[in-house]
């Protein structure tokens, strides 16, 4: 079915206008457009988060995430949507919201198996992240929640299994308070070719004693809304050590997580920043500095945003950040960071000026022009196939009180993409994607893939109190490209930590295998280039191991498997 659709649009492309790269670079003709095909492909069940009409409480507002991985090894993305809980709700086990497991049957649609997968939990969950913990070659399911967290098992027969509990990662308090987790990523960030986990929590939050909109009273533009994040107590990031035996320890104390000051931590990716071969960690805090932080190579961190220059914005003053992504979208060897923050503010974009350095290129880049959506689900992806990232941006504000008024964009929001103008310049040109991208929406968690495997990136968004999209990319554009599943052997099985370089003349693309990032959300584990008119590719793939790969002369336009040491 991928297929031939994508034989359709080539042959509309052959008798369209030909559009020259000027044209394309200044938005005209981009060829590529988004559809929201979930309906029809099975997506129907409403995910739940708190109230539709008024929020008491902070925890109501910040919605889940969602994720692209292929849990069967198919070589087809399946789909996670976690989901959440509503207070005033008196659920029976029959009726309780639970988070969603969909089988992709590679038609386009999808079946629910949530149940049959035994992954059918209820509670107000948040993030999710994919990683083989265990090395066993099945991808696990980590889902985060306010109070104890899940860590799914793949137990490669379609079934999982909560072994949370037993790995010692439910992430209890001392104190008894529930911890609000969110943002989560899988990192071997010791290098011992077991796979660690990090998650970010935002407050520890309990209902009994949270203040109510009244008791400020709390107001946004002279609305009651719920209260916070500033003047609740904010909870701490975590850090798991796997202990290779299926369990896993706090190591957050001795590795220096708990020494910083940032906390509402929401958004999590991990990415070598500073390219010494060692992975560090990036947090998009809510409401204060955000947090990066530096991988010491002896099993500490030491948080260093504000030198670094990630941590404000280009004025110097806190913002409150959601979502973010890592790519190297000016190929100039140097992570760059977008970070969504809250409406009437601008998004963030630092650049990598190596050495673990950044500059903020919000205005200078074009995206200081667009300040009235509030932005959760955030993620650099090539929609195009040219081989430069651009940027997708998922919105919604975050009460819904604002509901249709003149504040900003209304609780429901469109998305926001820029186009990358190859020159460290972006060009917002949402209103040329199509009615995917136009679609308002209380978007939160925002996931990139190929799920039907056509060779464009789709996308798969959590909506608070109402069904999903998916958002299929339907391109008119001519442009090859290229993805690598990597299997790591002394390094983690998933290869989670691999950078990739992709070479095809002249140019130089890379990026990195990635759990988590995003808003509280999943990506394909699969690394895509886009190739431009390149027929074929040179590979360079350095492990977390040391092993470099290469690989000469890779045809265009295909999935290649990357085993460690293979090429070496």
């Amino acid at each position: 079915m991928a297929e031939s659709r994508r034989s359709l649009i080539r042959s509309l492309c052959r008798t369209a206008a030909v559009f020259s790269f000027d044209q394309l670079v200044r938005g005209q003709g981009v060829g590529v457009s988004f559809v929201n095909v979930a309906r029809e492909a099975g997506l129907r069940t409403k995910t739940i988060y708190g109230s539709e009409n008024r929020n008491k409480y902070l925890i109501e507002t910040t919605g889940c995430g969602a994720a692209f991985f292929d849990y069967d090894n198919d070589g087809w993305l399946d789909i996670f949507l976690v989901n959440g809980s509503r207070f005033e709700t008196k659920w029976t086990p029959a009726t309780a919201p639970v988070s969603r497991l969909y089988k992709n049957n590679r038609d386009g649609t999808f079946t629910d198996v949530t149940a049959a997968a035994g992954v059918a939990r209820t509670g107000w969950g948040s993030g999710c992240c994919v990683g083989d913990f265990d090395n066993d070659g099945h991808d696990d399911l980590f889902v985060s929640y306010w109070g104890d967290c899940s860590l799914w098992k793949n137990q490669g027969n379609g079934k999982f299994l909560d072994v949370a509990a037993k790995a010692g990662v439910t992430t209890r308090t001392k104190t008894g308070l529930r911890r609000h987790n969110t943002g989560c990523a899988f990192v071997d960030y010791n290098k011992d070719g077991r796979l660690d986990l990090f998650v970010a929590n935002y407050i520890d939050f309990d209902p009994k004693t949270a203040p109510l909109p009244e008791s400020g009273p709390c107001k946004y533009k002279g609305i009651l809304v719920a209260c916070g994040p500033p003047g609740l107590k904010g909870g701490k990031n975590i850090l798991f050590r796997n202990n290779g035996d299926g369990t896993f320890s706090d190591v957050s104390e001795a590795a220096g997580i708990l020494k910083t000051e940032g906390t509402y931590g929401l958004g999590v990716v991990v990415s070598d920043f500073d390219n010494d071969g060692w992975p560090d960690i990036y947090v998009a805090n809510d409401s204060t500095s955000s947090a990066l932080y530096k991988n010491n190579h002896d099993g500490t961190f030491t948080e260093i945003a504000i030198e670094a220059g990630v941590a404000f914005s280009a004025d110097g003053k806190p913002q409150a950040g959601m979502g973010v992504g890592v790519a190297d979208f000016d190929c100039d060897g140097n992570f760059d960071i977008v970070k969504t923050n809250f409406a009437g503010d601008t998004s963030s974009l630092y650049r990598g000026a190596g050495g673990g350095v950044f500059e903020d290129r919000t205005f200078q880049s074009g995206l200081g022009r667009v300040t009235r959506f509030l932005g959760w689900g955030a993620s650099f992806l090539d929609f195009d196939n040219d081989g430069w990232a651009d940027i997708l941006l998922c919105n919604g504000h975050v009460y819904p009180e604002v509901g249709e008024s003149a504040a900003e964009s209304g609780y429901k929001q469109r998305k926001v993409a820029y186009r990358n103008l190859r020159n460290g310049k972006f060009e917002e040109i949402s209103e040329q994607l199509g009615p995917g991208i136009l679609e308002k929406v209380t978007g939160r968690g925002m996931a990139v893939g190929d799920f039907d495997n056509d060779g464009d990136l789709d996308l798969l968004v959590n909506c608070m109190n109402d069904v999903p999209q998916l958002l299929r990319c339907d391109s008119m554009v001519k442009n090859n490209w290229l993805k690598v599943k990597t299997v790591g052997v002394k390094s983690n099985r998933t290869g989670i930590g691999a950078r990739i370089y992709c070479a095809t003349g002249g140019h130089r693309q890379m990026d990195e295998v990635r759990s988590g990032g995003s808003y509280l959300s999943q990506s394909d584990l699969r690394v895509h280039f886009g190739l431009g008119a390149a027929e074929t590719a040179d590979l360079e793939i350095r492990w977390p191991s040391g092993i470099v790969d290469k690989i000469r002369g890779v045809k265009a336009n295909q999935v290649i498997t990357a085993v460690e040491g293979k090429n070496a």
